[in-house]
């Protein structure tokens, strides 16, 4: 699914080691080393102590669906041939508070559209897992956790 025409996330300072964990299957997360506090989107101060500290903690990847849309044409180009497609948001288990967009999907290398959105549904769970897009750039996705 690599093409150009994709949105594609701008990275910083603090956001490297982010996407880098993806690619080794990790969900990091820039956490506060003063109070402990996990932040997304990464930035250079604690929301909470304004701390400058920080290092970074692997997530489980278990989540709940907290809300959701489903993108309808018109959309853009690159995204046109997987309309109508879902766009979740999901809130960490073990980071509340912390949510995360993406796509919910029937497996890693699934298409963004792999799931019928009239089944999804709030507070379901589900679980990362992590989708190639090019050679250099892999995307947190999200798929139904197994019982």
């Amino acid at each position: 699914m690599a093409d150009d025409s994709f949105l594609l996330p701008g990275t910083d300072e603090y956001s490297t080691d982010f996407w880098a964990g993806f690619a080794d299957d990790k969900l990091l997360l820039q956490t506060c080393s003063s109070c402990g506090s996990a932040r997304y989107p990464t930035r250079p101060m604690c929301p909470d102590c304004r701390s400058l500290d920080y290092h970074w903690q692997e997530a489980s990847g278990r989540a709940t669906i907290w809300s959701f849309v489903v993108a309808h044409p018109p959309v853009l180009p690159a995204y046109a041939e997987f309309a109508p497609y879902n766009v979740v948001v999901v809130e960490l288990e073990d980071f509340p508070g912390i949510r995360m967009v993406g796509n919910l999907v029937a497996a890693a290398d699934a298409p963004i559209n792999s799931v019928d959105p009239h089944g999804i549904s709030i507070g379901e769970p589900v679980e990362i897992v992590f989708s190639p897009v090019s050679e250099d750039l892999t995307f947190p996705r999200w798929r139904r956790s197994s019982p």
